[in-house]
């Protein structure tokens, strides 16, 4: 099987279901900034020592290509995927609950940077952010599950105190404003 198909050439893909629509549509907007940070993620996981992290990271990317499956899928398609439950937003909040434990307490905003792996943590959360909001310009036009959205975020912040614990794991001090 080629990787190209040429369909795309004019500027038009398909989503799932098998619509047409412009590479410019919200929807693309949508999942193609989930899966950018995805990438952003797999960089991050390179530079992880800690092996819980890898794999908590691991399963969020797994969890976001299920997001961007659903974000392409029109509500007409006979195939949907499944809803994102809402066990994974439980998860992701108890992983922030176990990383803020390791913290100072926060008394100023946070300037991103420290080491490679929190620096990169940081341009994830930023990504993460920007993917929230393609999906909230999204459900202008369609509707988008609640749990998708609490569960993007939710990894944001997750992606915020991820940054400060490998900062302070590290014996980095944190920069503050």
């Amino acid at each position: 099987m080629k990787i190209y198909t040429r369909t795309g050439d004019s500027g038009q893909t398909s989503l799932v279901g098998g619509k047409r629509v412009p590479k410019t549509h919200p929807r693309l907007e949508a999942y193609g900034t989930v899966d950018e940070l995805s990438s952003h993620l797999g960089l991050l996981s390179s530079l992880l020592t800690d092996e819980h992290h890898r794999d908590v990271i691991l399963s969020v990317q797994q969890t976001l290509f299920d997001l961007s499956a659903i974000l392409a899928t029109e509500a007409e398609s006979k195939w949907q995927p499944e809803p994102l439950p809402a066990s994974l937003v439980e998860r992701l909040e108890a992983e922030i609950d176990a990383l803020q434990q390791k913290v100072p307490v926060m008394r100023a905003f946070i300037i991103p940077g420290g080491s490679q792996a929190a620096s990169q943590a940081h341009v994830c959360r930023t990504v993460c952010r920007r993917a929230e909001r393609c999906i909230l310009a999204l459900t202008e036009e369609i509707e988008v599950s609640a749990e998708v959205l609490r569960y993007v975020n939710r990894l944001s912040d997750y992606l915020f105190v991820l940054a400060r614990h490998l900062n302070v794991s590290k014996g980095i001090q944190e920069i503050t404003h």
